[in-house]
């Protein structure tokens, strides 16, 4: 089963929790054992499991990347002036598989998936949602 998720972003670089939608997703789709992958369409966004429980950590995370990748010295900045959003895209990477236990994502307690915006605010980000059964 595909689902597709949609969103806006309100912030150039933010991670946003998207977990509880996922999981909607995987409650819909009835599968109780497989695998669950999850997509961020886009070239400048993409998908990190990291912990949701204290609101400092994704913020943390953008910061860090900010610092590690900062904008404005790329030669793609020439094309759209958003060269690193592309890197922290490519860096984090587009996707995320999480097996699916006895019908619930297989998270460990503090973690959660989160769409990661490089390139906002958009008004339509979208989220593929692949949800897969064992056989």
């Amino acid at each position: 089963m595909r689902s597709l998720i949609s969103l806006a972003t309100r912030e150039r670089e933010a991670l946003i929790d998207v977990t509880a939608r996922v999981l909607a997703v995987v409650a819909a789709s009835g599968v109780r054992d497989g695998l669950c992958c999850v997509y961020a369409h886009g070239a400048t966004a993409a998908i990190m499991i990291q912990e949701n429980w204290d609101a400092s950590v994704p913020t943390d995370v953008v910061n860090f990347l900010r610092t590690l990748i900062p904008p404005g010295v790329w030669l793609h900045d020439r094309q759209d002036g958003n060269g690193d959003a592309h890197l922290k895209a490519g860096l984090v990477g587009p996707s995320e598989t999480i097996p699916v236990i006895d019908g619930a994502l297989g998270l460990s307690t503090w973690q959660g998936i989160f769409f990661c915006e490089f390139d906002g605010p958009r008004a339509d980000r979208r989220i593929s949602v692949t949800v897969v059964a064992d056989d």
